[in-house]
């Protein structure tokens, strides 16, 4: 009896001693996560967005002793660095945030780069794409945005196909797609959806649209006049912002950028508002991802921090969730209402990518842009 006691003891002790990754750390809960966090004291995360400076003061608030080191980078930047580091064996990040899903599922989940994570707590509260093949934290969007103040009866383009005429000849800006993946999938969707743009743009001119030579659909034609319109090209988002948004302008641009983006209104001096009715869509809506770099060194911390970043139980996700809680980004988790003062999901005049298709034409319209630049 003693000697089966003993065994029993000494098979505990040595479950006890292995490595966190070897113990099923996916269906731990946040509480059962956080003393093998805390032994590993620290969580790297890259980032596409800024606010990931807010997160790091509220988790390290939750979860003293664990240090959150972020790193605000685009997604397109994020890849680029991840592969480098992986080809050189090396696993700096633990976390990762990310868009431009088209290229993160060929390029990082399925070379083994990323894995996927789905915090037991939240999963009944997704819906099954939101969980799969990474977990969708939010949406985000690449739409038109006015300016408000100069447009005080509502968005001036109702029509995409307005964007190609005369009167915004020079006046309509976004970042260059061939340097922000997100705007090189708005223009693979306006292609993807050329049949709308077809339909959209007789709706303006009254007549069915004619192709120029070797134009293969509306799509493409569409992005050849909006660059012969001569689209303006700036380096970030904050530069649309400005842009269309500052105050006093008499006769300002209008642009593609993050609806979000109107939280900084206030604190910025800009006037930016969604346009939503316009043909026959305004733009984008697609997710912001989570993932677990396959070979971190901080896997129960890298777990705790996705958690974290899903929100806590409360009606708006609270402090963890509050910077995405805003006007212009769409929770995934059905239980989080969307911000009051959002066009609600259901009206948003968005298309929402397809990534498996998105990816399948994205080089093709890389290359058109490129020739049009």
């Amino acid at each position: 009896m003693i000697s089966k006691r003993i065994g029993y003891l000494t098979a505990t002790l040595l479950f006890a001693a292995l490595p966190a990754t070897a113990q099923n750390l996916d269906t731990m809960s946040a509480k059962e996560l956080l003393p093998l966090a805390q032994k590993e004291g620290k969580v790297t995360v890259y980032a596409f967005t800024s606010r990931i400076a807010k997160v790091e003061k509220a988790f390290e608030a939750q979860y003293p002793g664990i240090d959150m080191i972020p790193f605000d980078m685009s997604s397109t930047e994020q890849i680029a660095r991840l592969k480098s580091e992986d080809g050189a064996g090396i696993t700096n990040a633990d976390v990762v945030y990310i868009s431009d899903v088209p290229v993160v599922i060929p390029e990082l989940l399925n070379t083994g780069i990323v894995q996927n994570y789905v915090p037991p707590r939240i999963a009944d509260r997704l819906d099954e794409p939101f969980k799969a093949p990474l977990l969708a934290q939010r949406l985000s969007t690449k739409v038109l945005m006015y300016n408000e103040e100069a447009n005080p009866n509502g968005s001036p383009i109702s029509n995409l196909w307005q964007l190609t005429t005369p009167d915004w000849k020079g006046r309509v800006v976004m970042v260059d797609p061939l340097q922000r993946g997100d705007y090189l999938d708005l223009m693979v969707e306006i292609v993807l959806n050329a049949d709308g743009m077809a339909k959209a743009y007789e709706a303006q001119f009254g007549k069915p649209i004619a192709l120029g030579d070797g134009v293969k659909s509306a799509g493409h034609q569409f992005i050849t006049d909006l660059f012969k319109n001569d689209v303006v090209l700036m380096g970030s988002t904050d530069d649309v912002n400005k842009a269309v948004g500052a105050k006093g302008q008499a006769n300002p641009p209008v642009g593609f950028t993050s609806y979000s983006d109107r939280r900084d209104n206030e604190d910025e001096g800009w006037a930016l508002q969604v346009a939503n009715n316009v043909a026959p869509a305004n733009g984008i809506i697609f997710p912001a991802v989570l993932g677990v770099t396959k070979k971190t060194t901080k896997p129960a911390a890298a777990r705790l921090a996705i958690d974290f970043l899903m929100g806590d139980d409360s009606a708006t996700g609270g402090d963890a969730y509050k910077p995405f809680y805003v006007a212009g980004d769409y929770a995934t988790r059905k239980d989080i209402a969307s911000h009051p003062d959002a066009v609600p999901l259901a009206d948003f005049k968005a298309w929402q990518i397809d990534p498996a298709k998105t990816a399948e034409i994205r080089k093709e319209i890389g290359d058109l842009i490129l020739l049009l630049q």
